[in-house]
């Protein structure tokens, strides 16, 4: 039973991308207590089956977002474990050319297509969840960077599909964050990143990079984050298109929000907002960029405040934005509501800011995504401090 414990513990964590030291975090937070009367050291006792959880296990499972019941009783995987970088791509730098290119000649409509197959797999990112996208988008990806290692070309096509790998990597990279492997996202990334850099195209570096920066600003490393999202808006350039800038300026935004910067933050976001406003109708903006416009830049702006502990400007601005967003896009209408439920916290309504949170937990119940989780988490580690109020005391019950 111990050993069976800890093997539990251990994979639920890995499952989250977390480190040990985060799950001690996290269960300290669950608990309520002070200080940190647990650490790394005595998670991995536990995971080790050195020292059995007895009356921490429940605060456990709540950082895990588990029943107590799953950590005690052995679990066979629903699926298969998820792919890695590493099976579909060859270890060797896989943008390098083979010596000799022996595959067919590949053009302009061999590009087109894969075109199309980026296109789509970010559409369907809209609605589907990263534990079930994740497959399809490494094998799109294997495809690709086999293509480029074993096609002959012109020069023009070459960078093309170059920048195509680069697309597709930063959508595949998105993918595998939100599937909560974010080591892996992060590889994938930075070979995005490479592409991008060949194709000498700067507005999509700058988009995989600051996709990076906005991991990194979520999991623990921020000012890493702080520093890439900065790195990326300058990589991009004066001249990318509105929606690129403002675009990255809303990470950066984020990234100094996470760093507890608030007025470099407020200062991105106003920025963000008058890079959109620039008249950018006499070129089309990249075909990643379809999303972006003032509705997003409003929802960002609304989880600074949120995150800054300022709803009273946090909760009209996502009222506002959920009373016009598509119901179809289950996983963003569930993040979006989470961050309204703490700001509900926030100005002292727990009795709405339960009601929301149980919509997002209904929400949640059926979506692969390790975001919409974590954002569970937070959100009834906040409404713990409410646990007087029957209907937040109801909620937390239910869920446990």
């Amino acid at each position: 039973m111990e050993s069976r414990i800890g093997a539990n513990i251990r994979r639920e964590r890995e499952r989250r991308g977390w480190s040990q030291t985060r799950l001690a975090r996290e269960v300290c937070r669950a608990a309520g207590v002070q200080g940190e009367p647990v650490g790394r050291q005595e998670v991995s006792r536990w995971e080790t089956g050195k020292r059995t959880p007895r009356e921490w296990l429940p605060f456990i499972a709540i950082a895990l977002g588990v029943s107590p019941e799953l950590l005690r009783e052995p679990q066979e995987p629903p699926n298969p474990p998820l792919p890695i970088l590493a099976d579909f791509l060859p270890a060797e730098d896989p943008l390098a050319p083979l010596g000799t290119r022996t595959g067919r000649r590949v053009g302009v409509g061999t590009v087109d297509d894969l075109q199309q197959r980026v296109h789509g797999l970010r559409l369907a990112d809209d609605v589907i969840a990263g534990g079930d996208l994740i497959r399809p988008a490494l094998r799109e990806l294997r495809s690709a960077v086999k293509l480029y290692r074993e096609s002959s070309r012109t020069e023009e096509v070459d960078r093309e599909l170059l920048r195509q790998i680069g697309e597709l990597a930063q959508i595949a990279g998105w993918i595998a964050s939100d599937a909560g492997q974010h080591e892996e996202a992060e590889r994938i990334y930075r070979l995005g990143i490479s592409a991008a850099r060949q194709a000498r195209d700067g507005t999509l570096a700058g988009n995989l990079a600051g996709s990076l920066a906005y991991q990194l600003s979520n999991t623990g490393r921020e000012v890493e984050g702080v520093h890439l999202a900065r790195a990326a808006l300058a990589e991009a350039g004066p001249d990318a298109h509105p929606k690129a800038r403002a675009l990255y300026l809303d990470r950066v935004a984020w990234a100094h929000t996470k760093a507890g910067e608030a007025q470099p933050a407020m200062r991105a976001l106003g920025e963000a907002g008058e890079a959109l406003s620039q008249d950018g109708a006499r070129r089309e903006p990249p075909a990643y960029l379809y999303w972006v416009d003032a509705g997003e830049l409003q929802v960002m702006e609304s989880r600074v405040y949120t995150e800054l502990r300022r709803p009273l400007r946090a909760v009209p601005l996502l009222q506002d934005v959920l009373s016009r967003y598509d119901a179809t896009h289950t996983r963003e209408l569930a993040l979006y509501l989470s961050w309204l439920a703490v700001a509900l916290a926030d100005a002292n309504e727990p009795e709405e800011a339960a009601a929301t949170a149980e919509h997002v937990i209904t929400l949640s119940a059926d979506v692969a995504s390790e975001r919409t989780a974590e954002r569970v988490r937070t959100v009834l580690a906040r409404l713990r401090e409410f646990q007087d109020v029957p209907q937040v005391r109801a909620l937390i019950e239910s869920v446990a």
